[in-house]
């Protein structure tokens, strides 16, 4: 079966591999689960986003490792999450019944006095009959450290325990395990309204192993379903595309981390961009850029909670440098602040699909990317609006991260889109320092807070005309991608959403058809044409679906709102069956890149919100 693990059996053909699009998504707000369409967990790290793998088959169906749990006879299956809540069922249908599994972690919310359980981690899959009698198959195969770490097995007060040197997990279940030196495999047949339990556990010197009888499967479903819709009640999104735009906040709070507040961009490394591609990053860090975006969504939607732990986490966690490589920030942190993410590949794993290489660790972390300082103001302007007043020590860092983006606006950088090709002159780049510094102005008039106005006044004007002057190429009537260059990029469709530039300006307009003409195919959006502005590494990628949002919403904002409704309609389609994105789409509409990707999501939130309000 697709998916599947089968270990020691590296002759297989790629079909072992089930799509990314074919799995959901489930979380603790400190690591997540991806459960394949068939009931495999074939991703899964702990105790956090950004630990070594326990489960990794989706990168290596030999070596990585997965929980495998699924019906023993043929069937079709289903997946949907719990109405309003990030527990997932998946369905199975047989000729002689009908059956689902229910997957979930609880979460600790801060509101239940658990002890240590909070890192427990527990990861509850409990298998129903609803119809008839189906026989199932369990295999729990771990495999630590990304494959890496040797593990012994070993039986402990009614539990099958897994011990590497770095971790220890403890399997539980209602129904007989047998175990050998690696694996804990069951079997059983369930009839109609019958229910078996299985629970998998960090253990350590605080927290022992624990059984999950079914009165407390029971108890701890509801109280996850509880936890759920009680967060996402404070939704004031009341437009067309609730379900869409509630599932994306769902996901987005799934890619949170609690204790810190950081959020990551995406919860999976290697995922690859193309097919057999090198294109392949680990996406399991907070992106200043990324996170900030997700503040803004959220704001949006009423969330003003998320906000303010990640206000909390730059404030206690993130160390301003004096002017490093990358300037007083980095792009990204790891979730706990640290900024030390040394890049490395996994030479051992094959690959999702055999696209190698697998990475851990991001050198993108070091690059100078002066978008950040934009994308960062602008959350904490929306923050200081909508949230909570900034404090006098935050205003106080602002201004220092102001003056130096007035410092070091006008230089070349790796640029948005993070590329490994040498610094350039990027248009979007000094477009959002001349959006760090007019949010800031604005925050200082409102507040009446102190700041060298004129300073900042005199560089805004100067980005302004020099991107006016030099990013604009009358040969193809359109704003590019560097200066004094003429090649197209989708992030220029942020120039009207920032307010640089009116969406009805006649440049704007223009360079929308050129956009249109050369970088759309049905509603989806190429970031740029890596042909024509080489990015330091081969191979092709799909579309990028955070610009197909950011096109819709272009759309919107410049009078054309059923041509932008008929793309955001399509762009719904390439959804999985969960409505969950990975970051690209293939030429066949397949999901590419990590998955499920905070980018694309928060982007889908924005539009929806400014398409329903066009709409009336």
């Amino acid at each position: 079966m697709a998916g599947t693990f089968h270990p020691g059996d590296p002759g297989r053909a790629p079909s072992r591999y089930l799509p990314i699009a074919e799995h959901g998504l489930i979380g603790d707000l400190r690591t997540v689960a991806l459960v394949g369409t068939d009931g495999t967990i074939d991703w899964y790290c702990c105790p956090s986003f950004d630990s070594p793998s326990v489960f990794a088959a989706i990168l290596d169906a030999d070596r990585g490792g997965a929980f495998e749990l699924t019906a023993a006879v043929p069937a079709k299956t289903k997946q949907f999450y719990f109405p309003d809540t990030n527990v997932l069922i998946t369905r199975f249908f047989t000729e002689d019944g009908v059956g689902e599994i229910q997957d979930f972690m609880p979460v600790s919310d801060g509101e239940r006095s658990d002890g240590g359980e909070a890192d427990r981690h527990r990861l509850i899959r409990r298998v129903v009959c609803v119809r008839g009698t189906i026989p199932f198959r369990a295999r729990v195969a771990p495999r630590f450290g990304y494959g890496e770490q040797p593990h012994d097995v070993c039986e402990r007060g009614g539990a099958v325990v897994f011990s590497a040197a770095d971790l220890s997990l403890a399997l539980t279940a209602t129904v007989p395990v047998d175990c050998d030196d690696l694996d804990a495999t069951a079997a059983f047949t369930l009839k109609e309204g019958e229910s078996e339990v299985f629970a998998l556990d960090r253990v350590d010197t605080r927290v022992e192993p624990r059984g999950c009888p079914h009165a407390e499967a029971e108890e701890e479903f509801a109280a996850t379903v509880r936890f759920w819709r009680r967060w996402l009640s404070a939704s004031r999104y009341r437009g067309r595309w609730r379900e869409m735009v509630h599932r994306s906040a769902l996901t987005l709070k799934l890619l949170t981390y609690a204790p810190t507040g950081a959020i990551v961009a995406a919860p999976t490394t290697s995922l690859p961009e193309q097919i057999g591609g090198e294109r392949n990053w680990d996406y399991r860090y907070l992106w200043v850029r990324d996170a900030a975006f997700c503040v803004y969504a959220l704001l949006r939607l009423g969330f003003t909670g998320e906000a303010e732990a990640f206000m909390d986490f730059l404030a206690r966690r993130v160390c301003r440098r004096a002017d490093g490589p990358s300037g007083p920030l980095q792009i990204m942190y790891g979730i706990d602040g640290r900024t030390d993410l040394p890049e490395r590949v996994l030479g051992h794993l094959e690959g999702h699909q055999g696209s190698a290489p697998v990475r851990v660790g991001n050198a993108a972390a070091e690059q100078l990317q002066l978008d950040i300082y934009g994308a960062l103001i602008d959350s904490i302007y929306l923050y200081d609006k909508w949230g909570q007043p900034i404090s006098s020590d935050n205003w106080d860092d602002v201004c220092a991260l102001v003056d130096w983006v007035c410092a070091h606006w006008d230089q070349p950088d790796e640029g948005v889109w993070e590329t490994r090709g040498g610094r350039k002159n990027f248009l979007y780049s000094r477009l959002m320092c001349w959006v760090a510094i007019e949010r800031a102005m604005r925050i200082s008039r409102r507040r009446g807070l102190p700041a060298d106005i004129q300073r900042w006044r005199d560089t805004r004007d100067a980005i302004y005309r020099q991107l006016m002057r030099r990013g604009w190429s009358t040969a193809r009537g359109a704003f590019v991608q560097h200066q004094d260059g003429d090649v197209l990029d989708a992030a220029v469709l942020m120039m009207p959403l920032v307010k640089f530039i009116s969406p009805t300006d006649p440049k704007w307009l223009s360079t929308l058809d050129a956009l249109t003409a050369n970088l759309v195919s049905d509603s989806l959006v190429y970031r740029y044409d890596p042909q024509a502005s080489p990015d330091g590494l081969r191979g092709e990628e799909g579309t990028f679906s955070i610009c197909s949002f950011w096109y819709v919403e272009a759309l919107v904002r410049a009078g054309r709102v059923e041509e932008a409704r008929l793309a955001f309609e399509k762009m719904l389609t390439y959804a999985n069956h969960l409505g969950l994105y990975a970051e690209e789409i293939s030429q066949s509409g397949e999901q590419q890149g990590n998955f499920p990707q905070a980018f694309t999501h928060l982007a889908l939130i924005s539009s929806a919100f400014h398409l329903d309000r066009a709409l009336g």
